[in-house]
């Protein structure tokens, strides 16, 4: 693997996290508890493998700049910045989460549960908008 194509495999887990992140909703609320527990693990193991790379791509290649002009220049930095300080709070959010849910805490699991989720989709979905804007020339985006 080369390392041009860290963004896009970064950007590939995150979108599996995302989904991953939905389909465990959808399963708990339908009280499917193991296929809740599989997905929300595959999401955990998505979005570590996803910082792993990020990381290590950013070690070796450092910052990317953004390049566009005008309003999209707004954008993308009011989206970098909530992405950025908000995915500082998701490693948090998802321990206080998973810790009451493997101790069978179900009541504080649930309570924490709802402000994870949330953060953790945002950053995911925004993840991938912040590397579409970076790395998709701009005739096609």
């Amino acid at each position: 693997m080369e390392l041009r194509d860290f963004p896009a495999l970064n950007a590939a887990l995150n979108s599996l996290a995302t989904l991953l992140l939905i389909a465990g909703w959808i399963a708990i609320r339908r009280e499917r508890k193991l296929t809740h527990i599989a997905c929300m693990t595959a999401a955990l193991v998505c979005s570590a493998l996803f910082l792993g790379g990020y990381l290590w791509y950013h070690a070796h290649v450092g910052s990317v700049k953004f390049t566009g002009q005008g309003p999209v220049r707004l954008l993308y930095f009011t989206i970098l910045l909530t992405h950025t300080v908000l995915a500082a709070l998701v490693p948090f959010l998802v321990l206080a989460t998973v810790i009451p849910a493997l101790r069978a805490r179900w009541d504080r699991h649930r309570r924490i549960a709802r402000w994870t989720l949330p953060v953790w989709l945002y950053v995911s979905v925004t993840g991938v908008l912040v590397y579409l804007m970076l790395h998709v020339p701009p005739g096609l985006n």
